[in-house]
């Protein structure tokens, strides 16, 4: 068997191991997060985790496919490394920066979420309404001599 092919082999074994584990990893550790965004609703959550979890499998399986082919034919064992490191190393990239973009957009949906909150007041007015020229801004009573 050629080195090229045994590379090729290799690098997909590894760049496929390490996504499956990278998304069932955040599947389980954003679920919690995702929850918080969407404020409680836990279904919604599942739902959306869910789809991310197809679109990051998707995406990544596609770019190590599209990235399988070597420029040049692997000629030894130092040659079969240096192509895996690149390759590898590549995909791992690919993985943080989609990893690191799904984490950017979900805080600020979710910091919208937290200030939308904040501008409920915490309990609704309960009826008080001052009434006109009364309180302590207002201006003394006109034949009030005060003391």
């Amino acid at each position: 068997m050629d080195l090229t092919v045994i590379a090729y082999v290799i690098y997909l074994l590894i760049s496929v191991a390490l996504t499956i584990w990278v998304a069932r990893t955040l599947s389980q550790n954003g679920r919690v997060f995702l929850a918080d965004v969407l404020q409680g609703n836990e279904k919604l959550a599942d739902a959306v985790n869910h789809l991310l979890v197809v679109g990051f499998y998707l995406v990544n399986l596609g770019f190590v496919a599209l990235y399988l082919k070597a420029a040049d034919a692997v000629a030894d064992a130092r040659g079969l490394f240096e192509a895996l490191s690149v390759k590898i190393g590549v995909v791992l990239l690919v993985l943080g920066v989609m990893h690191l973009g799904n984490v950017y957009v979900l805080n600020k949906i979710r910091r919208r979420g937290v200030m939308e909150r904040e501008q409920i007041p915490p309990v609704p007015p309960q009826g008080w309404t001052g009434q006109a020229g009364q309180g302590p801004w207002a201006a003394p009573a006109a034949g009030h001599a005060g003391a």
